[in-house]
């Protein structure tokens, strides 16, 4: 993958770390806008290659009255909104090999969840898209067996392909960064540490997800030392109301900080 054939992507020649992040679902037109717009002016700053995240609907929920989404096409409009007013790509996951060509009209890369990325159908579907297509990886695969997803999008002719690691299943209710993987996963395409999802304790008895959002500086630290492409950050102006993942988001007012911190360590790094 080649970051500048990312639309509309600043700073791609910055040697920093590039950072996919915002809510983890789109609530609304005015939080999406108002999130974007305090990400742009850090990453802009900081001189961060920066992608908007969203999810135009949440498919992977626990329960059956969890918040999904405000309407597939709404969501989409919205993040198409985001990127012509601030000049920035954007991305979303998808869930079905439909999902595939309608959010393709609206945003620059699809990604492809954690729970589905072995399904071949799904995976074939974003790449031939054309798009940019971000493979996480799953919770219960090893590093090594990534290099498969990415064939099955290199084999559609797609060479914009990354991987990204968002943990590895620790028991029942806890995941773990095994950062051995990072270097194995960037020998088949760029690689993205997820780090707040891999913040993430799942299957909790209430059916909502937990999380550590204490320790998101230093999961970023570890990967920013250990030389990972990117990093993918939830962050939420009120973390604590907001309709999906809150347990594990980032703060907004405490991004640029922990930016600021990241980037001088990608900097020390770059002199080794």
């Amino acid at each position: 993958m080649k970051l500048e054939n990312i639309p509309q992507i600043h700073n791609a020649k910055s040697d920093n770390f590039f950072l996919l992040a915002g809510p983890c679902a789109i609530e609304g037109e005015d939080m999406a806008l108002k999130i974007a717009e305090r990400v742009v002016e850090i990453a802009d700053k900081l001189k961060i290659p920066y992608v908007f995240k969203g999810s135009f609907k949440k498919a992977n929920r626990s329960r059956i009255d969890s918040f999904t989404g405000i309407g597939d096409e709404k969501a989409l409009k919205i993040l198409r909104k985001v990127s012509e007013t601030f000049k920035v790509p954007t991305i979303t996951d998808i869930h079905e090999i439909n999902d595939a060509k309608l959010a393709a009209e609206y945003v620059d890369i699809l990604q492809i969840p954690a729970f589905l990325v072995r399904q071949t159908d799904l995976v074939v579907a974003a790449a031939e898209t054309g798009k940019t297509v971000n493979l996480k990886k799953g919770q219960f695969m090893s590093p090594e067996a990534m290099q498969h997803a990415v064939n099955k999008v290199t084999d559609c002719n797609n060479e914009q392909v990354m991987v990204t690691d968002r943990g590895t299943m620790f028991g029942y209710k806890d995941m773990i960064v095994d950062f051995r993987g990072i270097p194995t996963m960037r020998e088949f395409a760029p690689t993205v540490l997820d780090v707040t999802h891999s913040l993430q304790q799942p299957n909790q008895t209430s059916g909502v997800t937990g999380g550590r959002p204490d320790m998101i500086e230093t999961i970023a630290r570890a990967g920013v030392v250990n030389n990972v492409d990117g990093l993918f950050i939830e962050t939420h102006f009120d973390p604590a109301n907001a309709k999906s993942d809150g347990a594990n988001m980032l703060d907004l007012k405490y991004l640029e900080k922990l930016m600021t911190n990241l980037v001088a360590i990608r900097q020390t790094i770059n002199t080794f």
